[in-house]
């Protein structure tokens, strides 16, 4: 808040004025100067923790798509340190306690109001709150009145809007988001004449491609909670190499980088990116999770799992947790394990490491392997797994692993070495994991990534290492029986250095040697051709363009043709999502 008041004085005197008509309203509802005191204390307390430690791990503020993430309350507090849970608790205690015992001894001191009174401050609190709804619209009263203000659209740096509009503007802010901007020359005839283009590049690439039935192979998509190489973090050096199997299976195989939309979390913004071939930086600077904003509001939405007979997901944690439960029906997954259900579809390995919390990669593993066992045929299974996931302060029985350098302050310097720690582990279960696919004797390829680095890096600034701070390792492998029966190529090196989620699914039909519609030739030739793209979290555009060499871009740097696909890649994004699905019913046949 002293960002604000130094920066903007009349944007910080328009928050005090919200705060106050929000206590108005609580003063209506209770009509007790203590009680609404309290709820009033109490509730802004725990926004400003939570605000402060989403900051702290994810380098955002808090945003009303995150209000969806209460109905995992217990998941959530099992990732907050059992200190601040204590501490937290003691303080609502004693603060209910004493704001109780004033109004038992003063309360008759204070105001009371009348019913129509009451009902004025809660119906002024619901219209100054309403009023927001309109706010992200820069052509709307809302927006007008506020930017008088001084309040700014920084909707492409949450962060920036936090720091310049304040945490509550920016909150309020974004109540309402749109999908995606209407690209210019958006119509059904532009997107016929797209699906016509896309054709011919299909068939140009699928002279060249001999499988025609991607249901017969068995695709498994792996998130690798937070994993990523510490060692190439800017001012971190590890003792030892945390990763050296991993290493080597992507010096022998497809590999490269991935680029993150996220620092510190954002899982499912990967894994949606991963699954449908969509960017995280397309859709509105706003929106920041499709799993809750986007697959709610379409029928039958575009997904990888389509082109399966039978798919499948597993996931060792709570399944509504961003909503996945509703997602995965939506997709048309059939069957979505996790810890959540019982009976036929129950997980079927639970271990976890000694004194750890989550169930380990070890387990989640096994449990993909005992999936591919249950059909002859093919499937498709996307796996997340949990075991890396924050926070990174229990301490395994032995760890040798020790970092140095400024990436890092002291009091967090132990999380890095638990964190390298379970990297490690990940490292070696993961060769076990794909020496067994090589013992199936069926075609199995497998796209393996790490979602985003985990929140621990407090020491190296953001804007200055934007990039090497989103780059994650990804690999994709196609087990023996592939390589051997022409479903699978055992190193791909085109375009393969630096990608983003959204070019796993042409990585992976280019690794399986397999036949594309005219929307995975599209998503193809982005793939090869633009630069890797992520959300920007530094100032500037929404979106984040990196080269093969890991350097930045801007479409300035870009050719004519690179920016021809951009914008055909927006254009069908936005039907697909935000539009009339013109090319709904044809791009994917």
């Amino acid at each position: 808040m002293s960002i604000v008041l130094l920066s903007n004085l009349n944007t910080y005197l328009l928050t005090v004025l919200i705060l106050f008509i929000i206590y108005l309203g609580l003063y209506g509802l209770f009509n007790r100067f203590f009680y609404a005191s309290a709820f009033y204390f109490i509730f802004f307390l725990i926004y400003a923790v939570a605000d402060r430690l989403k900051v702290t791990y994810r380098s955002e503020p808090v945003l009303p798509s995150d209000l969806l993430l209460l109905k995992n309350i217990k998941s959530l507090m099992s990732m907050v340190t059992a200190k601040l849970i204590v501490a937290m608790i003691v303080v609502f205690i004693v603060a209910v306690g004493l704001f109780i015992l004033l109004e038992r001894h003063f309360g008759k001191l204070t105001m009371r109001f009348r019913p129509v009174t009451r009902l004025i401050f809660i119906a002024l609190t619901a219209f100054s709150i309403g009023i927001f709804y309109t706010a992200s619209d820069t052509n709307s009263a809302t927006y007008k009145i506020l930017a008088a203000t001084g309040y700014t659209n920084l909707d492409s740096n949450i962060n920036k809007s936090a720091n310049t509009n304040g945490p509550m503007l920016t909150f309020l802010g974004n109540i309402h988001v749109d999908i995606m901007d209407k690209p210019k020359g958006y119509n059904k005839q532009a997107m016929e004449d797209i699906v016509k283009e896309y054709r011919r590049e299909a068939k140009s690439i699928n002279k060249d491609r001999d499988n025609n039935n991607l249901s017969k192979q068995t695709l498994i998509f792996v998130l690798s909670e937070s994993f990523s190489d510490p060692n190439r973090v800017p001012n971190i050096k590890m003792n030892q190499d945390p990763m050296p199997n991993i290493r080597n299976i992507k010096d022998n195989t497809t590999s490269g980088l991935m680029m993150s939309s996220g620092y510190g979390g954002g899982t499912a913004n990967m894994e949606y990116m991963a699954l449908t071939g969509l960017a995280m930086n397309q859709f509105s600077d706003t929106l920041q999770s499709p799993y809750t904003q986007v697959v709610n509001k379409q029928d039958d939405p575009i997904n990888i799992s389509n082109n399966f007979k039978t798919s499948a997901a597993i996931h060792p944690y709570h399944g509504n947790f961003y909503n996945r439960n509703s997602v995965y029906r939506s997709f048309g997954i059939q069957s979505f394990r996790n810890l959540d259900t019982k009976g036929d579809l129950a997980l079927k390995y639970t271990n976890t490491i000694p004194g750890m919390e989550y169930i380990s990669d070890d387990s989640a593993y096994k449990d993909a392997l005992w999936q591919i066992n249950q059909t002859s045929g093919g499937q498709f299974i996307n796996l997340i797994t949990m075991q890396n996931h924050m926070p990174y302060l229990n301490q395994y029985a032995k760890n040798d692993f020790k970092n140095t350098g400024s990436g890092v302050l002291d009091k967090t310097r132990d999380q890095v070495n638990n964190y390298a720690k379970g990297v490690s582990i990940t490292d070696t279960e993961t060769k076990d994991f794909l020496a067994k696919l090589d013992n199936i004797k069926k075609p199995i390829t497998i796209v393996w990534y790490g979602d985003h680095l985990p929140g621990i890096y407090d020491n190296d600034n953001m804007y200055e290492y934007n990039v090497p701070e989103h780059e994650t390792d990804y690999f994709i492998y196609s087990n023996k029986y592939a390589r051997d029966h022409n479903y699978g190529t055992t190193k791909l090196t085109d375009a393969t250095e630096v990608t983003d989620p959204n070019g796993f699914i042409p990585l992976a039909l280019k690794q399986m040697n397999q036949k594309v519609t005219p929307y995975y030739a599209l998503l193809t030739k982005v793939q090869e051709e633009v630069p890797a793209m992520a959300k920007n979290v530094a100032e500037g555009s929404n979106s984040l363009y990196v080269n093969k060499d890991s350097k930045e871009v801007t479409t300035k740097d870009m050719t004519a043709k690179q920016k021809k696909l951009i914008r055909d890649y927006e254009l069908v994004q936005y039907d697909l999502t935000a539009g009339k699905n013109y090319s709904k019913a044809t791009i994917n046949k």
